[in-house]
């Protein structure tokens, strides 16, 4: 451990315990996905089941940060207008930790209003961290071989752009491959061609997004750095309406599930404790509330100390919160593609994310699971993720999924 994080008053096992929090998302059981239905309670509520998280500038124009996330993966094509839909009752919030701690200081707060019909959009109410609340429209999904044209609401008042609705799922990552890789780590003979299949479990499926930008000057930062993640919750008390088979929800907000780093909860966290860690607050993280299994992780990685030392430098310091430095330019094509300005800098929809854990896990051994890239074109303007995969033509064989 170099001698700037002693200073900083970190033991080794707490750095250990950082550490993991931000990369080792690797051998336990099975890997399913960066968050996707990763315990039961979000397992059985698909609305509120967190896909991803991104934070990056907006490389268009630095001065801004575009925040972005998903819900409700493996949406296929042909199902875009049955479940191309937000749930009313649940509440996104966006929480910001400005501080340089480990508890959220603001946050944005997303909700939307009752479905009508398929034809017409819901209305979102975004609460922006100053207070601010303004309101803009989804885009209606379709069945049509073309996707919908997009609709980006842009508030004069406050500069905030929104766009929520279907998108192709921009997590690329070969679920089987890897799951068999790891399979081979714990059976004591490693085996890398496990990972040369090449394909993308999440091709050719949709999820619902919403992708915010924002100015700099609404976040508050510590040295130019915002942590980041993000929450669905629902109001704890619900009522039945025997004769029309409504729900009521009413009383205090919990959650159903969290997120900031990529794939912590999938697979560091033991299935018996899923929803509790759902259920935790980031500075239950940092007090190491669930240390005891992350140890019991690292033992199994075999990863040596000095790639647990540079990790650390990069780890999230203070609980699960994806760490964007607001002061590192981001430029580039979809979203931003340059050297040094992507994850753990936060993370944009290129960013290979699984490859980068790979890397130090095996101890800076190259070694990545060959899906390097989304199956749809990310766009270089807002909202930047892929556009809604659609139901394919006549004559066209191929469904573009990769299972």
């Amino acid at each position: 451990m170099s001698n700037s994080w002693r200073k900083a008053g970190i033991a080794l096992s707490t750095m250990a315990l950082l550490f993991s929090f931000a990369f080792l998302s690797l051998p336990q059981t099975v890997t399913r996905a960066a968050d996707h239905s990763e315990a039961p309670l979000a397992d059985h509520d698909r609305p509120a089941d967190i896909g991803d998280v991104y934070a990056f500038l907006d490389p268009s124009d630095n001065s801004r940060v575009v925040l972005a996330f998903t819900v409700v993966g493996f949406i296929v094509p042909g199902e875009n207008s049955n479940q191309g839909a937000f749930d009313s009752h649940v509440r996104y919030r966006l929480e910001l930790e400005e501080t340089g701690d480990s508890t959220a200081d603001r946050f944005i707060d997303i909700t939307f209003d009752e479905r009508t019909s398929r034809s017409t959009p819901q209305n979102a109410t975004i609460l922006l961290p100053n207070g601010t609340r303004i309101t803009a429209p989804t885009t209606v999904p379709s069945q049509a071989a073309t996707a919908p044209t997009r609709v980006v609401t842009t508030d004069s008042a406050t500069g905030v752009s929104f766009f929520a609705g279907v998108a192709d799922d921009p997590f690329f990552f070969d679920i089987p491959g890897f799951n068999r890789f790891v399979a081979s780590v714990a059976g004591g003979t490693p085996d890398a061609t496990q990972l040369a299949r090449a394909r993308d479990t999440f091709a050719g499926y949709n999820t619902m997004a919403v992708v915010i930008s924002l100015p700099v000057s609404l976040i508050r930062t510590t040295n130019g750095v915002v942590g980041v993640d993000l929450l669905t919750q629902r109001q704890i008390k619900r009522t039945f309406k025997t004769k029309t088979g409504e729900v009521i929800y009413s009383g205090k907000f919990a959650n159903v599930d969290r997120m900031g780093v990529p794939a912590i909860n999938t697979v560091l966290i033991p299935f018996a404790r899923k929803d509790e860690y759902n259920l935790a607050k980031t500075s239950d993280d940092a007090a190491g509330r669930f240390a005891n299994d992350i140890v019991a992780a690292l033992t199994s990685l075999g990863t040596n100390t000095d790639n647990v030392n540079i990790l650390a430098s990069v780890a999230v310091l203070n609980g699960d919160f994806l760490r964007l430095d607001t002061t590192v330019a981001n430029t580039g094509p979809g979203g931003g593609n340059n050297a040094g300005a992507g994850f753990p800098n936060g993370r944009r929809f290129s960013d290979d994310v699984v490859d980068t854990i790979l890397f130090f896990v095996a101890n800076q051994n190259v070694i990545g699971d060959n899906v390097n890239g989304n199956d749809v074109a990310l766009t270089d303007a807002f909202p930047y993720i892929g556009v809604s995969q659609q139901p394919r033509n006549a004559g066209v064989a191929d469904d573009n999924t990769r299972n």
